[in-house]
């Protein structure tokens, strides 16, 4: 997983609120194990809007999206994920997500930053415009107007995001002591240890 600390960029001004999964990347979408290639369905009902933000080319190559209240809603598909990740988003910006989602988002190197509705309404309108920087280490969002915003995240997540650790990094990073925690079984519960 690709370590996440400064994220700087255009920002899409979604903003809706209760966006479930099934509308970041409808069901017939899921046919696939493949990570790649679902940024193509992903909000395909609202890029069936006119006027929609996704299409719109002045937030081409965005890669924060804010969106509203209760993003990520619905069924607990991974693909929405990498639905995401896929379109280029590294970080979503909403007031609350599902915990089903924001675990995946966490799962997939993706930065799921809440702040409060005042803060979003806030840089939906510095998004039509400017870019917006988030700062993981610091645990910021700023703007070039001197706007900034603080947000909380779970310890554990933070290290990982900004590691670049995902479940196997983690496990890896353990290597040593895995190894020697079966030395020491096989050498104390030999039987444990089938004979090779």
């Amino acid at each position: 997983m690709t370590p996440v600390n400064h994220i700087e960029g255009k920002a899409i001004p979604f903003g809706r609120a209760n966006v479930d999964t099934d509308v970041i990347i409808p069901a017939k979408w899921l046919k696939t194990i493949s990570r790649q290639g679902l940024g193509r369905g992903a909000f395909e009902t609202v890029r069936a809007e006119a006027g929609n933000v996704f299409d719109d080319p002045a937030y081409a190559g965005a890669s924060i999206l804010i969106a509203g209240e209760n993003f990520g809603c619905g069924s607990s598909r991974e693909h929405a994920a990498w639905a995401l990740a896929d379109l280029g988003i590294k970080a979503v910006i909403a007031p609350s997500y599902s915990d089903i989602f924001s675990g995946n988002a966490f799962k997939n190197g993706i930065l799921a930053v809440e702040l409060p509705r005042a803060a979003i309404d806030r840089l939906m309108e510095v998004a039509k415009t400017d870019p917006i920087a988030i700062d993981l280490e610091h645990q910021t969002v700023t703007t070039r107007f001197q706007d900034r915003f603080t947000f909380e995240i779970d310890p554990f997540r933070k290290h990982c995001l900004l590691n670049g650790l995902d479940e196997v990094g983690l496990t890896l990073a353990m290597d040593r002591q895995i190894g020697a925690y079966e030395s020491r079984v096989a050498a104390e519960q030999p039987w444990l240890t089938p004979a090779l």
